[in-house]
């Protein structure tokens, strides 16, 4: 698959040229004629004689920038003096700050504050520390947890490494549904110590939003800290995900005029992801799936399954078939794919039942061409802002957690993330659906409200229950 030039290796270039001739004519042809796309030019004045340019254009990687670079100096009277890296400089200094959200104008200020009058709220909390989400950030704070050992596409790179998509994610967290959310990158991949840490920093926060932790210690941290906590605890990689899987299929079920509890589903990963959407679609009333790891179709008494994979052999697979991914695909209705880059062929989705569904989620690369895949699939989805239908978890974890904070829940059930699932779904109107609209985009101004209120109602109607 081709990459398109993206924003995210973008560049801006400072030249020196002559003021006469063509330079900056030139400097566009060549960009272009290397493939980048230019974004922004800006021309002024220099010295003696010369004009400055800054060329910002789109790369499709970072060797193709360099070649970017390379064609722009090669242009006779055009001389290099800077190169920035656009995506480095918007992380220079961090992306998130904390503010206060009181004045600090005088003596008067300072003792409500802090020293003596904090010692007042302090004796309250410390009478009834229930009032914390009262009286403290408690109630709109969420930490963003990880260990750095399974980010984004990269793997195991380990706490710094993990620090800045843990910002981003904090960022979004407050654009989105204007909650503070602050990262927490552990210096260890131990469960015991992770657990106990988490559970220490607790008290500072209202929810804990798990990330990047590899399979299969992550089920066992969340399932730890769920025992132990009065506090949310959602680990994004796997319900995230399940949630806008589960709303994007409910529209493309719509689209082609099938029934969730009718289907065969075959699905590629077993891991953290794969394993949380599985259990959402048996929860939402999904009857036939099939789960294909790297050693092929996991079924009942398949040599050498872990637990996860053995609860996955029990409650999948009804025919007990246990051929490779091809054969899976083959006469499915439904392929959604959390696992690896290019596993699948076009001529494996054309073998697929009419009015196909594939769900193409390896980033950045897919499982399968989403160019092929459309030539014999209905709809096709997959975690790219550059094909339509993008899944994305960015359409879940902000308003999941608001509604978790406004109810003050204590837990995440089940039913509040098949309540969130249904919501996302919703947000496309009848009128609007279609093939390529599934799912709506990160920046439809509803998107986080609406899956905030339903996940709210879903936890008081619990909460309610649970005190009745």
């Amino acid at each position: 698959m081709t990459m398109a030039p993206s924003v995210s290796y973008s560049i801006t270039v400072r030249l020196e040229v002559s003021q006469q001739g063509r330079a900056v004519s030139d400097i566009t042809r060549e960009v272009e004629h290397a493939g980048g796309v230019v974004t922004a030019l800006d021309v002024t004045p220099g010295q003696q004689g010369k004009l400055r340019i800054d060329v910002t254009c789109a790369a499709t990687d970072t060797a193709h920038a360099e070649s970017l670079v390379a064609a722009m100096t090669a242009i006779p009277g055009v001389a290099v003096h800077k190169v920035s890296d656009r995506t480095f400089l918007l992380h220079l200094g961090g992306k998130i700050e904390m503010r206060s959200k009181v004045p600090l104008r005088n003596r008067d200020d300072l003792s409500m504050a802090y020293t003596p009058g904090v010692a007042r709220v302090s004796l309250a909390l410390a009478a009834k520390p229930d009032d914390a989400r009262r009286l403290t950030i408690k109630r709109n704070t969420v930490a963003v947890v990880t260990d750095g050992s399974a980010v984004l596409g990269l793997g195991n790179v380990g706490p710094y490494a993990a620090l800045p998509v843990m910002e981003g994610k904090a960022a979004l967290f407050k654009r989105f549904a204007d909650i503070d959310a602050w990262p927490l990158c552990l210096d260890t991949q131990d469960v015991d110590e992770i657990v106990r840490t988490v559970a220490a920093l607790a008290p500072g926060f209202g929810g804990i939003n798990l990330e990047d932790i590899s399979a299969p210690r992550c089920f066992e941290v969340e399932r730890r800290l769920r025992d132990m906590l009065d506090i949310p605890v959602f680990h994004d990689d796997q319900h995230g995900t399940a949630i806008a899987v589960l709303a994007a299929l409910t529209n493309a079920l719509r689209v082609v005029g099938k029934d969730l509890a009718q289907v065969r589903i075959t699905m590629a990963g077993a891991g953290a992801a794969g394993t949380a959407v599985l259990k959402l679609l048996l929860n939402a009333g999904a009857t036939n799936v099939i789960v294909v790891d790297d050693k092929g179709a996991v079924y009942r008494g398949r040599d050498g399954l872990n637990d996860n994979l053995a609860w996955i052999g029990e409650h999948t697979n009804p025919d007990g078939y246990s051929g490779d991914l091809a054969g899976a695909v083959r006469g499915a209705d439904v392929f959604i794919g959390v696992s690896a880059p290019g596993i699948l062929s076009g001529e494996d989705v054309k073998t697929m039942n009419a009015g196909a569904i594939v769900f193409a989620l390896a980033n950045p690369d897919p499982e399968v061409d989403p160019d092929a895949a459309r030539e014999h699939a209905s709809v096709v989805a997959t975690g790219r802002s550059d094909y339509p239908n993008q899944i994305n978890n960015v359409l879940v974890f902000p308003g999941v957690f608001r509604g978790l904070l406004d109810a003050q829940s204590t837990t995440i059930t089940d039913q509040m993330l098949v309540a969130a699932a249904r919501a996302l779904a919703d947000v496309v109107a009848p009128e609007e659906l279609g093939p390529d609209y599934v799912v709506p985009s990160v920046f439809h101004p509803d998107v986080a409200s609406i899956v905030a209120a339903a996940v709210r109602d879903a936890a008081i109607e619990e909460i309610e229950e649970g005190n009745a």
